[in-house]
């Protein structure tokens, strides 16, 4: 147990590091409707902490949020533009 502060320590870290390897870029052709884009043309969810579950795109179309890690091994329109899928060499 003496081990479990640091481990969770790492763990954050970790998060973080892959947290800021989204490029925010908005690469969807039918985007979530809590995505946003600022005044320097950087996208961002609204409802950060609270994405995941039932959400809706602009274009009507209902979807699960869910943590990037559960979708990585399957295809969306225009995910070869995901930073996380250049990262891991998991382009389809």
């Amino acid at each position: 147990m003496e081990d479990f502060p640091c481990y969770a320590s790492y763990l954050q870290e970790k998060e973080e590091e892959w947290e800021t390897l989204c490029l925010r870029c908005g690469a969807s052709d039918d985007p979530c409707k809590h995505l946003k884009k600022d005044a320097n043309d950087i996208f961002f969810c609204e409802i950060y902490p609270h994405r995941f579950g039932l959400r809706e795109t602009v274009g009507g179309e209902k979807f699960f949020c869910v943590p990037v890690r559960e979708i990585l091994h399957s295809w969306w329109p225009r995910c070869h533009l995901c930073a996380y899928k250049k990262k891991l060499k998991v382009i389809f």
